[in-house]
């Protein structure tokens, strides 16, 4: 009997690679014929776009389940990889944080949703929001463990104490089992001394909790989303590819 992993991927700075690394992930447990379900839980839903699907024609999304319009089950899409499912997302996820304000444990709304869907799959990623509110708490009350993706460029690591305090709380008060999956290094570049110092430092800041594993910066990998595939279906000889496959491996190990 296999246990479901729920996994958020957070990190309320943008641009540090979340969406990326929930999609492609995502992409290779099901590859390894792990059953996947990714949940886009960003208004933005680029990881709905990332696995092939126009955000902008969702007739319903995550939004229609945190509401109480549907049920997760309605509202689950089969992508291009037989193993992967995904919950799309779409802009009307602007406003479920304040329609949920006034909803009884509304800390707990996606918890509650998932427990229909839990036996069905292997893992679940959930692609969390640039920020730390109501619906990053929503996933970290519902999630088992985080990935934390943090970029090998300046500032890297401001705003990580007020992250680690929200988990501390979330911990605290709603989830106490949740734990730091890992922390992932991105956008990593071996020629920058800046690179090599960022990653110092996050592995002395994060002491053991950092991946073996560092995605590097690779134009293939940022191409792939503009053509709504993960890459190992645009190009699987990548580098990007190979840090993806590697990191899933790491991650099915633990």
């Amino acid at each position: 009997m296999t246990v479901t992993k729920i996994i958020a991927v957070v990190n309320q700075k943008g641009g540090v690679g979340k969406t990326t690394t929930a999609v492609n992930l995502s992409s290779c447990l099901a590859v390894a014929e792990r059953k996947t379900l990714l949940i886009d839980f960003d208004p933005q839903a680029n990881s709905t776009s990332g696995v092939g699907f126009d955000k902008t024609k969702m007739e319903s999304s995550v939004y229609d389940v945190l509401i109480g319009r549907n049920d997760l089950l309605d509202i689950i899409k089969p992508t291009g990889l037989s193993f992967l499912n995904v919950a799309p997302s779409s802009i009307a996820l602007v406003g479920a944080e304040v329609e949920m304000v006034g909803m009884m444990s509304r800390e707990r709304i996606l918890a509650g949703a998932l427990k229909p869907v839990i036996d069905k799959y292997d893992y679940i990623i959930i692609d969390c929001p640039p920020s730390l509110g109501l619906l990053t708490v929503n996933a970290l009350t519902a999630a088992h463990s985080i990935i934390i993706p943090i970029q090998c460029e300046y500032y890297a690591l401001e705003g990580l104490g007020q992250l680690l305090h929200t988990i501390d709380l979330v911990k605290q008060n709603l989830n106490p089992s949740l734990e730091i999956e890992g922390v992932l290094l991105t956008m990593y570049d071996g020629r920058l001394n800046l690179s090599r110092q960022v990653a110092d430092e996050a592995r002395r800041f994060f002491n053991g909790r950092i991946y073996n594993t560092v995605i590097n910066r690779n134009v293939r990998l940022s191409e792939a989303p503009s053509f709504g595939k993960p890459i190992i279906l645009y190009d699987i000889l990548s580098t990007g590819a190979e840090n993806y496959m590697a990191l899933t491996k790491e991650v099915l190990s633990r």
